[in-house]
């Protein structure tokens, strides 16, 4: 059972919101809130799923409030303001909904957002062993062993990571962050789309660093938690 929250300083909104939830089964809305503050005091007591959250509300904007979240649920952003979608998928948005929200617009991203769930049991039983110097992923339904020693760096493109090994690339739908977590502490992350083998890394400055002849930029991000790393 999935448990939600709406969030929107409309009324008529949030009722609606909540009258297409209840035509679908696995679906448990624990609250509707007004305001983001109200939601924020549920969030601190509650594990929540996802959450429907308007963007445009007095007080606190939806996509500041999500943006500021320490443990983020999935998020359907909802709008009268076609303007915000960037800003929406900008903080990996399941999707954008603009009002008046039709049930089959809604459904397709219900739709969307169990997609993202099952991405994320399929991360969570790759297979790891403390201490072990590989992992497994899943591509095509066949497990592939990656060996740590092997792989150069890895990098992030949409919801697909590819995995930069010594003789072969291996692309597998994975998120980067995730994949991290598998990772032994010779590996660094460089920037949000790039993680590189440490012991792979030929040349440096502050701006990139250099595997051999290729050259992967170093997120603003990260250049301070790598400075007593290789500056």
């Amino acid at each position: 059972m999935y448990k939600c929250i709406i969030i929107d300083d409309e009324e008529l909104a949030r009722e609606l919101i909540q009258t297409h939830l209840e035509q679908l089964d696995g679906f448990e809305l624990i609250a509707s809130c007004a305001n983001a503050i109200e939601a924020s005091k549920i969030l601190q007591q509650q594990t929540v799923d996802l959450l429907f959250l308007d963007i445009e509300m007095p007080i606190l904007k939806g996509t500041e409030f999500f943006r500021n979240l320490i443990n983020k649920p999935k998020v359907i952003f909802i709008t009268a303001y076609r303007d915000y979608a960037l800003d929406g998928f900008e903080l990996n948005a399941v999707d954008y909904l603009l009002k008046p929200i039709s049930f089959g617009r809604f459904f397709n991203a219900i739709e969307k957002f169990k997609a993202h769930q099952q991405i994320s049991i399929e991360e969570n039983s790759v297979s790891y062993q403390p201490n072990a110097d590989y992992t497994f992923v899943t591509k095509n339904r066949k497990k592939i062993k990656i060996i740590f020693e092997n792989i150069l760096y890895v990098e992030s493109i949409k919801d697909y990571i590819k995995i930069h090994l010594t003789n072969e690339s291996i692309s597998v739908k994975f998120s980067i962050s995730a994949f991290e977590k598998k990772l032994d502490n010779r590996f660094i992350r460089i920037h949000r789309s790039y993680i590189a083998n440490r012991d792979k890394i030929t040349a440096y400055t502050k701006q990139d660093i250099e595997i051999g002849k290729i050259e992967l930029p170093i997120g603003e991000n990260y250049k301070k938690s790598l400075s007593n790393l290789l500056f």
